[in-house]
């Protein structure tokens, strides 16, 4: 087979190949490739040049590195003029390498190192030439999807036996299989947010109202002894609860005129706001007014209805917080 027809053919199979559902080169996956060279051998084993197809498998132990054996045999070697037929000579070349692999690109360039053993019939004009050879070598794969692959490469070759070197560089078709990517890291959680106190409840309130009425003697605006304790109370309510204010409001009963039962209700209630300063409440919290007989409560043409007249009143609402 010539070597430019193998080439033709690698190329029409990549074409194809290009297709196929997609992989990728993850550790654990196997490439399998076919390749055709040109071989340059060294002219003191009566060889120039020849062509050497064949495949390989190797296994990616990471996403970079792959281990790989290969196996090709030679056609169409050139002897140096020393009277063979061009036909004359073939054989076989086996090797192991690994196989560096650079980036993540479709494109990987790669780097090679590894052993091989050649077997030449008819090599020269004496019998079967074998040799061992250290190999170094370098190229590009250009993955045309995850799967599939065309090669360009160089190798050289350091023959142990006969102490010369060689070199190959040809062109490959591969197949990249099996594998899997590796998962990527989970992010970290995110940190729990610090638990929130709950929030106090709101207290229950409820209105409280204190009322004062005080009593008065007829045409007197002195306070009797028995409505002190009502008007000690309504002092220590209000001090208890500072915002609250209050209207002291005096009343007579209708005997009189009305002009002095004016006067007279504006005493009484000034009687009583000044008791409750006296038991400590701010006097700017306590206004004193005067109705005088217009706002009876009981009927004024009895004993009984006027002295429920003669009176004063007072009333506090606070919001007390319920416990």
């Amino acid at each position: 087979m010539k070597l430019k027809n193998t080439v033709g053919i690698l190329v029409s199979a990549a074409m194809v190949a290009s297709a196929a559902p997609a992989m990728a080169q993850y550790a654990g996956s196997v490439e399998a490739s076919a390749f055709a060279k040109r071989y340059d051998a060294s002219s003191s084993r009566d060889l120039d040049h020849g062509g050497l197809v064949g495949g390989t498998l190797g296994y990616f132990v990471t996403e970079d590195v792959l281990l790989n054996i290969g196996l090709g045999t030679y056609n169409n070697l050139t002897h140096s003029p020393t009277g063979f037929a061009s036909d004359d000579a073939d054989g076989r070349l086996s090797h192991i390498e690994a196989v560096y692999h650079f980036g993540q690109a479709n494109i990987r360039p790669y780097l090679s190192g590894g052993f091989a053993h050649q077997e030449l019939d008819q090599a020269n004009s004496s019998s079967r030439d074998r040799t061992t050879y250290a190999m170094i070598g370098g190229g590009v794969k250009n993955y045309l999807n995850d799967n599939f692959f065309v090669s360009a490469g160089l190798d050289l070759m350091h023959g142990f036996d006969h102490g010369k070197t060689e070199w190959m560089a040809g062109v490959g078709l591969g197949l990249n299989f099996g594998g899997a990517a590796q998962p990527a890291a989970e992010p970290a959680p995110a940190p729990a947010p610090a638990a929130r106190p709950a929030p106090a409840p709101e207290p229950e309130m409820q209105s409280v109202r204190v009322e004062l009425d005080v009593k008065f003697d007829f045409d007197r605006d002195s306070i009797r002894p028995e409505f002190r304790d009502d008007i000690r109370s309504l002092a220590e309510f209000m001090k208890t609860y500072p915002s609250v204010t209050t209207t002291v409001e005096g009343h007579t009963d209708s005997i009189g005129s009305a002009s002095y039962n004016q006067g007279l209700s504006e005493r009484r209630a000034n009687s009583v706001r000044q008791a409750l300063v006296d038991e400590g409440v701010e006097s700017s919290r306590i206004r004193a007014v005067g109705h005088g007989e217009e706002r009876p409560i009981a009927d004024n043409s009895t004993d009984e209805g006027r002295a429920m007249n003669r009176r004063v009143e007072a009333e506090v609402e606070a919001q007390v917080e319920v416990r």
